[in-house]
């Protein structure tokens, strides 16, 4: 079935009080989604965010992000004054989130809300969230809770420089500090119920209204992280609990000197002995949040790049194998089906693309990588080989199509030109051009971010891997997606046969 959708971040998504959130602004985007003629809204992971406030170095892979919650639905339910949110500075950019403003001003506002929701008599559970999913929601997020507020009390600094007691888990001081934080650990619970509800309600709108969400399982988890505080039997950890390697890719067309991202590397011995037990369980708790899940990094399975522990940079890593198949195979057997979308892209194998076609998962195909001057790439529509993968003009690791377009040049330019059939001066409606191409190929699933919809320029690109301080930031405007845009969408989804 051919179907089509747009990729737009939660925290791109206009709305009051300085990031996009549940607010109602989301469910207008539903309604825009709807009447577009799409099927899909692709998200980015919803976890809690760390380090660059990237959505794929979260603080647990069990856990929502308080951020995304929406004030004005606590406002509605008496827990929070609309003065109060109005005398908060969440930064005045409506284009880019200030998160130190944000972080700040929200976490006093959810404080508020959280006291006062302690002292309202017989409102134990926000509405929506049943006792049954509250009690299985503190079992996925209980690690969570316990070490944000853990982190809070040694001053937001990473588990590795806490007091050595409760650094290495010991009982005793498990129990006592459990015992001490109890309600900064409330706290933390409460905006997780907040979360859940919220997100649950936005979902079954979209459901209900023929869009399904598409989300995120990032291959690595955070080092400064509850998984990794909680389960160091899971990583290869030394006997002090420090990493031996970390994760990280060779040099590529991002960086010359590869990519040091510093998360933990699984200890796969261990994972496969278990049953790839917690393996499940992170797969369980991400279809509670979505309909189909993009696994991130899906060439790291196959074999993964391990980088040693304090190195400057990625140079002086190496590949190890990862478990490939074993790790599917138990997961299809517990789950049946899997949907899911591989994100196969960097430098594959032949054993990366055996990989993915022993799963049967449908892989990405980038249009911003398919235009050399060769003319051999793989990603140029003519080239798929059959129609079980999925289509984009870019991710949000990408410039904007019109971006990119603008900085081409030489024989690269002249391919492209000549195979799309557009001149270098049109760059203004050239993202109209790719999307078309999107559309029009065999691909089954065609996904386009907001911005090439927009026809926006390299500003509004939301990751440049590999950079730090200028990422995950960009938002769109109220009333920038307008009916004009979603009727023109609808036209061509219909004309391409994704209607």
């Amino acid at each position: 079935m051919r179907e089509c959708g747009m990729l737009l971040p939660i925290f791109s998504l206009p709305s009051r009080y300085g990031i996009g959130c549940f607010s109602k602004e989301a469910y207008e985007f539903v309604d825009t989604l709807q009447s577009a003629g799409q099927r899909y809204w692709q998200i980015l992971p919803l976890g809690p965010t760390g380090f660059g406030d990237s959505p794929y170095q979260s603080f647990s892979a069990f856990a929502g992000n308080p951020l995304l919650i929406d004030l004005e639905q606590l406002i509605q339910k008496g827990l929070l004054e609309k003065e109060e949110c109005e005398e908060i500075d969440f930064g005045k950019n409506l284009r880019s989130v200030d998160y130190d403003k944000v972080h700040a001003g929200r976490s006093i506002l959810l404080h508020k809300a959280y006291e006062r929701w302690k002292k309202v008599k017989g409102f134990e559970r926000p509405d929506g969230v049943h006792e049954e999913a509250a009690k299985e929601l503190m079992e996925d997020t209980q690690d969570y809770c316990f070490y944000m507020a853990l982190r809070e009390y040694f001053d937001d600094t990473e588990w590795s420089q806490w007091d050595e007691e409760i650094r290495m888990r010991r009982p005793e001081a498990v129990r006592r500090y459990y015992d001490e934080l109890s309600d900064e650990i409330g706290y933390h619970e409460f905006t997780q119920l907040i979360f859940t509800h919220q997100w649950k309600r936005l979902k079954d709108y979209a459901n209900s209204h023929g869009i399904k969400i598409i989300g995120d399982i990032p291959i690595y988890v955070a080092f400064d992280g509850a998984d990794a505080w909680a389960h160091p039997e899971l990583f290869q950890f030394d006997e002090e609990g420090m990493p031996k390697a970390v994760a990280g890719c060779p040099p590529d067309a991002f960086s010359e000197t590869g990519q040091l991202w510093g998360n933990p590397l699984y200890d796969w011995g261990y994972h496969e002995r278990t049953g790839f037990g917690w393996w499940i369980r992170r797969t369980d708790y991400s279809f509670k949040l979505y309909d189909l899940v993009r696994i991130d990094h899906f060439r790291g399975f196959d074999e993964y790049y391990s980088v040693p522990y304090g190195a400057e940079n990625a140079l002086g890593g190496h590949w190890e194998k990862g478990p490939g198949m074993k790790l599917f195979h138990t997961l299809k057997g517990w789950f049946g089906s899997l949907p899911v979308i591989a994100e196969d892209l960097g430098m594959l194998t032949p054993s990366v693309h055996a990989l993915l076609e022993e799963s049967g998962f449908p892989g990405m195909k980038i249009l911003e990588f398919a235009f050399d001057a060769t003319g051999s790439s793989t990603y140029l529509p003519h080239n798929y080989k059959n129609t079980n993968c999925v289509v984009y003009t870019g991710t949000h690791d990408n410039d904007t199509v019109r971006g990119w377009f603008e900085r081409l040049s030489g024989a690269d330019l002249q391919f492209t030109t000549e195979y799309v059939n557009v001149s270098k001066t049109e760059s203004a409606h050239v993202n109209w051009d790719f999307i078309r191409l999107a559309l029009s190929s065999i691909a089954d699933l065609a996904i386009i971010p907001v911005q090439d919809y927009l026809g926006l320029d390299s500003s509004a690109r939301i990751n440049e891997p590999g950079t730090v301080g200028t990422n995950w930031k960009w938002r769109m405007l109220d009333g920038e997606l307008t009916k004009e845009i979603a009727q023109k969408s609808r036209r061509m989804a219909r004309l391409y046969g994704r209607y």
